[in-house]
């Protein structure tokens, strides 16, 4: 028979099974995971910020990507890296904690795909109408499309969070490795009837919108493509937007693996590094990505490279 503690403001992760052997080796490698997509995007930043060829919109938007990435794998990883070196009756947290920490994973979530839309119809802009660029992508236009991003999914989430929080404690176990909104609310014995119905409605609502945003977005600039039959064009077109497609098909890819591997429950420590991978994956390649597309990128390093080779030697 399940044992009930009500409302208790401490509960038990369970997260990832480690043996005495593979504990260390587990940690050092999510521990460079995290170090690694850090350095990679608070560099990309600061890049960004540093060379005034790349105050572009296109990299300007990426930031938001890159702030993103920056938030999810911090909300998960530091927490996740202490809990491997605890025992499993160790690893406590309380329900504040596992609170915010379900609120900030669930906006990196729905954050990677708002991000990327508006990434979408920079990219749809910049080729489909190239002369009116500059009068539509300003300023302004590049403020409200970042609030957006960000505006939006606070909404949701904050929707989503408060319908589990409102809801009565019985449980104190935490199955997964990190908190989550289906974490909270399975705490519960109350009907989850209302969590389901909004949390299935805005995850599909979600995927539905972001995936049909970016089909239309490369069906209109493929026609285009093709109409023009202007190679310049084409080819522009391929090296922007291939980028953008690969980072979006890298995190459609981590996400639903999770959400497929979450219906055979005898897989349930595969979703656990799945959920983790999800945090790390698409932050470490995102950058890697637009580093090695980019022109400017390259050009900026190119350019410091030749700098320093330049420079007399010290006697």
């Amino acid at each position: 028979m399940e044992n009930y503690t009500y409302n208790s403001f401490k509960l038990q992760m369970e997260g990832l099974k480690v043996t005495s052997k593979s504990m260390y080796p587990v940690f050092f490698t999510f521990f460079v995971s995290y170090l690694f997509v850090l350095v990679m995007n608070l560099g990309i930043i600061c890049l960004i910020i540093i060379d005034r060829s790349l105050h572009q919109p296109m990299y300007l938007l990426f930031c938001n990507l890159a702030v993103s990435d920056i938030m999810g794998t911090t909300d998960v990883v530091p927490r996740l890296l202490s809990d491997i070196l605890r025992p499993p009756a160790q690893r406590i947290i309380t329900y504040q904690e596992c609170v915010v920490q379900s609120f900030f994973v669930q906006m990196f979530g729905t954050t990677s795909h708002t991000v990327l839309m508006i990434m979408a119809f920079d990219r749809y802009v910049a080729i489909c109408n190239p002369l009116r660029y500059g009068a539509i992508m300003t300023n302004k236009m590049l403020v409200k499309l970042t609030v957006s991003a960000w505006a939006v999914p606070f909404v949701l989430v904050g929707i989503l969070i408060g319908l589990s929080v409102r809801l009565s404690r019985c449980r104190t176990l935490i199955s997964g490795p990190f908190c989550d909104n289906a974490s909270l609310f399975k705490l519960s014995c109350e009907s989850v009837f209302i969590n389901n119905v909004y949390g299935l409605t805005y995850t599909v609502v979600l995927f539905v919108f972001s995936l049909g945003c970016i089909t239309i977005t490369y069906i209109r600039i493929l026609l285009v493509c093709l109409t023009k039959k202007n190679k310049s064009l084409s080819s522009k077109a391929l090296k922007t937007c291939s980028t953008h497609l690969v980072v979006y098909v890298i995190m459609m890819f981590s996400g639903n693996i999770q959400i497929i591997l979450h219906r055979f429950p005898q897989y349930k420590d595969y979703v656990k590094v799945s959920g983790i991978l999800f945090t790390i994956v698409p932050g470490s390649l995102n950058t890697v990505i637009y580093g090695v597309q980019s022109k400017e990128i390259r050009q900026f390093f190119s350019n410091k490279l030749q700098c320093n080779s330049l420079k007399p030697d010290k006697i």
